[in-house]
């Protein structure tokens, strides 16, 4: 059911929200009138803001694949998980390894009455869902709804995509994602995708702005700063860099250019 169709509750539909405008960008259908204003107004000053956001999600997908494949990784802790867009996290993971269990974290009300419908799991797995701020890392640990289907003695990853360019200096982004991995044990993984201007300064610093005057500033971060998240990790090759470029797979017909994308990836294990 399309958002304009769904009752509103809880929800302020008449403010554009992050992860209604990416949903709208994507295609989706959970979004709102303002929503799709603030979209169209932010792709009419950065064209390439479709291929960016496609190339985000492309990222994603594969990391969380090369996660359950490669680092045969089977808990997945999404930090800002947005609304449920196919194919999930669970279903990427699940598909690897059946086994898989997946917390999604969000704070949009609009998520988590989606998510209810959407977040299925195969017999094996298990998936849940925790209605929390990132900025509260202890209320995200602590929650019961982590607990019963985590189990922190093993590895877990950490993804916490395309979501700290919307966290200030004041809110302290590195601190909060240390916090979290924090009592995660070795063997654990951090995968990230950040948001940065260095790449097409002037486009992207037009989309801030646009951003910024719908209530949701942003920090883009350098190459230098992105840095800081995996301080003391293992980075895994290639390293940090701009989300197209990290273990591309052939299957996108879509020609990227750098200058198209404003987010850096990276995966890292906890030694």
């Amino acid at each position: 059911m399309p958002a304009d169709e769904r009752p509103s509750g809880r929800l302020d539909t008449e403010t554009a929200h992050s992860a209604r405008i990416y949903d709208y960008i994507l295609g989706g259908t959970d979004n709102y009138p303002a929503d799709r204003e603030a979209g169209d107004a932010m792709a009419r000053e950065w064209p390439a803001m479709p291929i960016h956001m496609r190339a985000n999600r492309d990222w994603m997908n594969r990391a969380v694949r090369w996660l359950a494949e490669q680092a045969g990784v089977r808990q997945f802790l999404d930090i800002g998980s947005g609304i449920p867009t196919s194919p999930n996290i669970h279903e990427i993971a699940q598909a690897a390894a059946p086994d898989s269990r997946v917390v999604y974290v969000d704070n949009d009300p609009l998520v988590l009455d989606l998510s209810r419908d959407l977040l299925t799991s195969t017999p094996e797995g298990r998936t849940g869902y925790v209605e929390a701020d990132m900025r509260d890392p202890a209320a995200i640990l602590d929650a019961p709804g982590l607990r019963t289907t985590l189990d922190l003695s093993r590895p877990v990853a950490l993804t916490v995509i395309a979501i700290v360019h919307f966290m200030l200096d004041e809110d302290d982004a590195v601190g909060t994602v240390r916090r979290l991995l924090q009592p995660l044990p070795s063997g654990s993984y951090l995968a990230m995708s950040i948001g940065t201007a260095e790449f097409a300064p002037e486009e992207v610093g037009r989309v801030a702005h646009e951003y910024a005057a719908r209530g949701m500033p942003m920090r883009l971060r350098t190459f230098t700063e992105a840095e800081e998240f995996f301080s003391g990790l293992d980075l895994v090759e290639p390293g940090i860099v701009q989300v197209h470029k990290w273990h591309p797979d052939g299957t996108g017909t879509e020609k990227i250019r750098d200058e198209d994308i404003a987010m850096y990836g990276a995966v890292a294990r906890k030694p």
